[in-house]
């Protein structure tokens, strides 16, 4: 559109134009919001006229000062100063004044600038975003009572994990196995964001859905704790359909949480076992559903549901690090000197615990010290491991009932999990 413009009116005639138009959108708004205000019109800083004559201050003092930001800062500094007289005399009318006005001028100031020196998506973005936070003021100032502190302060250390220290980790091999620290601390981001994602998700949606879309969510998180809350919760809810066809479900969500992570580093790998996983999780949801809504003595256990814990808290992504780093090790050290049975072993032993480290240390060796059947072959091995135990996590934990049909559930979707080791290993 700009440089059809262009063809007609003389280039500084388009930014000008520009100008007008992204300041004007803000003044307009100021305006909008000062003749709504409850208890009737308020003193406003500016509006339709006085914005944009601001941006256009902004666009003749950039013109002005060529490559020198001594008087464009200057000019700042000037708009700032009338601004804050703005600004000082709401303090002494009202007992409350905000300051969003402003700062609006500010950015309207910096927003001629910026079309003057041609950075037009840069105006134009930040003129769009200064319209939506000033149009969301309501919307976002509720968040404040809807977003607990605690939830706040688990988003920043996801933000901490991604985009502090994942950064600063060095990207380099090190030692006779080539362990690799940025590698390592992206897949320990990888599980973190999968699993946080799940528990949002299941915070947003806690109260709906029941256990059975608790099970779900809770098998993008974790299916093994999702086991273990849910068999000890059983013991009181006298619905052992219901919680025994959930831990199916979150058995068979795991299949693919494992595509999705195992996608991200290894496509190779993931693409190996892809329809095996896509059928056995197909076959743990589906299964789950129907069993869970079997009708109990009880109750319909399809109506209750579960919370999940914190899954950001940086001891437990220090203590994944470590783990994985160890599992890389022990995988390297037993295909060097036990073969294939090693790893075969290897993944029968991680499966009664945690899988994550060992399947994502499968998607650093495949391909290269680990051949491509072998690791898929492991793959397949560890997850119905990991079924296996579950399963004897339900016995113990869960009431008879439950129990007893937890380990049915679970050890049939073992047996079929190891199926695929027929196609996956060649």
């Amino acid at each position: 559109m700009i440089d059809k413009l262009s063809q007609i009116l003389p280039p500084d005639g388009v930014k000008i134009l520009l100008t007008l138009f992204l300041c004007f959108l803000i003044g307009l708004e100021r305006e909008e919001h000062r003749s709504t205000a409850e208890g009737g019109p308020r003193y406003g800083f500016g509006g339709v006229r006085t914005f944009p004559l601001i941006g256009l201050i902004g666009y003749s003092m950039s013109l002005l000062s060529g490559g020198q930001l001594l008087p464009l800062t200057v000019g700042f500094a000037v708009i700032g100063a009338f601004l804050w007289q703005s600004y000082r005399h709401k303090l002494e009318v009202y007992n409350e004044a905000g300051v969003t006005t402003e700062m609006s001028g500010l950015v309207t100031y910096v927003i001629g600038a910026l079309v003057s020196r041609e950075q037009f998506w840069i105006a134009t973005t930040i003129a769009i975003l200064s319209i939506l936070l000033l149009e969301l003021k309501d919307f976002l100032e509720s968040l404040t009572t809807k977003i607990p502190a605690a939830e706040i302060f688990t988003f920043t250390k996801f933000l901490f994990l991604t985009f502090v220290i994942l950064p600063i980790v060095p990207d380099k091999d090190y030692g006779p196995y080539a362990l690799n620290p940025f590698k390592a601390w992206l897949i320990v981001v990888a599980i973190s964001g999968v699993s946080y994602g799940s528990y949002l998700l299941e915070k947003w949606a806690r109260g709906k859905g029941g256990v059975r879309l608790a099970a779900f969510l809770g098998g993008a998180y974790s299916s093994t704790f999702t086991t273990l809350v849910m068999a000890k919760q059983a013991r009181n809810a006298k619905t052992p359909h219901g919680y025994a066809g959930a831990i199916l479900i979150a058995s068979g969500v795991m299949y693919f949480r494992f595509l999705i992570l195992i996608g991200l580093f290894n496509v190779q790998l993931a693409q190996r076992i892809l329809w095996p996983f896509l059928v056995l999780g197909a076959i743990g949801v589906g299964g789950g559903w129907l069993w869970s809504g079997l009708p109990d003595g009880g109750g319909t256990g399809a109506e209750v549901g579960y919370s999940t814990k914190n899954p950001l808290e940086l001891g437990s992504a220090l203590l994944l690090a470590v783990v994985f780093v160890a599992m890389l090790v022990a995988m390297n050290y037993s295909l060097i000197h036990l073969g294939r049975v090693g790893i075969y072993g290897l993944a029968a032993l991680t499966g009664l615990a945690p899988v994550d480290p060992f399947i994502m240390g499968l998607t650093q060796t495949a391909g290269k010290l680990t051949p491509m059947g072998l690791a898929a072959g492991a793959v397949v091995v560890a997850s119905a491991s990991n079924n296996f135990a579950k399963a004897f996590i339900a016995l113990c934990f869960a009431d008879p009932k439950t129990g007893r049909q937890s380990v049915a559930l679970l050890l049939g979707l073992t047996a079929l999990g190891l199926l695929p080791l027929i196609w996956v290993v060649r």
